[in-house]
């Protein structure tokens, strides 16, 4: 294990120190791209969709049933973080969330590389500053206690390893951000690669290494009820 590999497992082990805290009538919104989004139906506005948030959701119901729960899914397909933070507002704020939960980063890199761009110095730090921007002023209209979860892509197709490149440094941007605002952090793409390796990657990203398989999806799920605050 290389320097940069003990480093990150430290800032792992640090992250799990921050858990995720449910109390009687909280809102939980769930909210990024169409990881979070899948096929929910925009028409109804308490609609989960079929992946993560929905399992995290019967879960929490299960286990809190007299704590009158609120679950939002806010993920629309598609979404940078520069389109989050266009709805940030309204899919956000404005519905005063106790619990936010993000998923978001996928598609900067993914446009970036169906355009055949190089990555520059500015484009990390406008997405950071994009990132940034959602978690300061969540911090300042709102009491929410927050979870980020890092993108993530598997090396299936063998093309997907390109990508790698441009998710890394757009990951440690996620971390960063966690410390500095207190989140609890779940790694995602170390988790699903770990068990990509094990199982075999379609399992969890079927062909694109992205969208998870509902395998996928109840492994981001026990991920991140992992963190609950029991």
């Amino acid at each position: 294990m290389d320097k940069q590999e003990l480093l990150n497992q430290d800032i792992d082990s640090k992250r799990r120190t921050e858990q995720i805290k449910i109390e009687p009538n909280n809102t939980i919104l769930f909210i990024g791209d169409s990881i979070t989004d899948v096929n929910r139906d925009r028409e109804i506005d308490e609609d989960l969709g079929h992946g993560y948030p929905t399992l995290v959701a019967a879960h929490l119901l299960h286990k809190y049933p007299n704590y009158d729960l609120k679950i939002l899914n806010r993920g629309i397909s598609g979404d940078k973080v520069s389109d989050l933070k266009k709805r940030w507002e309204q899919d956000c704020l404005e519905l005063n969330p106790d619990v936010v939960s993000i998923l978001i980063g996928i598609n900067d890199v993914w446009s970036t590389m169906d355009a055949g761009l190089g990555e520059t110095e500015d484009d990390l730090q406008e997405f950071e500053d994009h990132y940034r921007y959602l978690l300061k002023s969540l911090a300042q209209r709102t009491d929410a206690r927050v979870v980020l979860m890092e993108p993530f892509v598997l090396p299936y197709p063998r093309d997907r390893q390109n990508w790698r490149a441009h998710l890394d440094p757009r990951i440690e941007i996620v971390r960063r951000l966690a410390n500095d605002y207190h989140a609890a952090f779940i790694p995602l793409d170390g988790t699903l690669n770990a068990k990509g390796i094990e199982n075999d990657f379609q399992t969890y990203t079927g062909d694109d290494g992205v969208h998870p398989t509902l395998t996928g999806h109840a492994l981001i799920a026990d991920a991140w009820l992992h963190h609950l605050d029991l």
